[in-house]
């Protein structure tokens, strides 16, 4: 990826629409991505949705600008269509923080357990998994599970305890985070209250307790946005990774966004470094060269496909929905 030199004088915006129609390709771009490439995206939104537009398409390439286990699950969906991604780095802490191998002899070790996983993890996670989850699926799937069935919940351990908090079921927990989402600082978040004290706090539930607590609304990132569409107010504070943020803008010009701060007291350090990876020169190279490709050896994506088989069977309809619901009155 070092043929910067190559590139100097290319109107990249021009010639990715080329390539995109060349390739018969789609593009995808989640929210996190930078406001450039969610604005020549076809669509914008969150992984599971995206993925699912993109296979509902005659497309032969998916450009997924997102991470890796996004562009993965677009594969598993469509194993017949070229899979790219930007950057191969682009990976996931949560991804990261399971390795299959410890996740399969955690699961041997609980046997009497089903493994509700969500879906920030690896293509051989899901392959060990029973039920994917999405932040707006889960606790529809929960409601649909018997009382008395033990279940893991992994890989985030803030998104399974508010499940916990929110269900009353009593998960095990695999000890995973997002690293944006744990960077936001509650003593911080509560300053800007103060500043702003009729600003309702939209949080996503990867975030800890100690925001959760302090948010009016929880949800995805799609939950988060169509919360500030539906809002009465002018101004919302959002606990998300900040690219959201440029959507709200788009749609909602008359309204004002500020993102939560992280413990510096600013909101930089909530900007995912792994979605940071993707840029407009990689977009075109991975669409001229079709390369960084997707590839997944087909038991491994059958097996994987179960278990989001298993999600789409039980919460269909909260694809692309996002919405969690209020933690409070407020």
């Amino acid at each position: 990826m070092t043929i910067q030199t190559n590139l100097t004088g290319l109107d990249l915006r021009a010639e990715i629409d080329r390539l995109r129609r060349e390739r018969n390709a789609v593009i995808l771009a989640h929210y996190y991505q930078k406001p450039e490439i969610q604005d020549l995206a076809d669509f914008v939104g969150d992984s599971l949705d995206l993925s699912r537009k993109a296979q509902a398409t005659d497309a032969d390439v998916i450009a997924f600008c997102g991470v890796r286990f996004m562009a993965e699950t677009a594969k598993i969906l469509s194993p017949d269509k070229i899979v790219v991604l930007p950057d191969m780095a682009a990976g996931c802490s949560l991804e990261d923080s399971c390795p299959p191998e410890q996740f399969a002899e955690f699961r041997a070790q609980h046997p009497d357990h089903i493994a509700l996983t969500y879906i920030n993890c690896s293509t051989e996670v899901k392959a060990l998994s029973d039920i994917i989850v999405t932040s707006s699926s889960a606790e529809q799937i929960l409601s649909q599970i018997d009382p008395a069935q033990k279940i893991i919940f992994g890989p985030d351990r803030n998104l399974g305890g508010y499940l916990a908090r929110k269900t009353g079921r009593d998960m095990l927990l695999w000890p995973g985070v997002c690293i944006v989402h744990e960077a936001f600082s509650e003593t911080e978040l509560l300053k800007l209250r103060a500043e702003h004290p009729d600003a309702p706090i939209a949080a996503h539930p990867e975030c800890p307790a100690v925001i959760l607590d302090h948010a009016d609304y929880v949800g995805s990132t799609r939950g988060i946005l169509e919360f500030a569409q539906a809002m009465t107010g002018d101004t919302l504070i959002v606990a998300t990774e900040p690219h959201i943020i440029h959507q709200m803008q788009k749609a909602m010009p008359d309204k004002t966004f500020i993102g939560a701060p992280g413990a510096d007291g600013n909101c930089n350090c909530n900007i995912c470094p792994y979605m940071a990876l993707n840029t407009m020169e990689k977009l075109y190279l991975a669409l001229r060269d079709l390369t960084p490709r997707v590839e997944i050896e087909e038991g491994l994506r059958l097996q994987a496909k179960k278990s989001l088989d298993a999600m789409l069977t039980l919460a269909s309809g909260t694809v692309g929905k996002g919405d969690l619901g209020p933690v409070r009155a407020g």
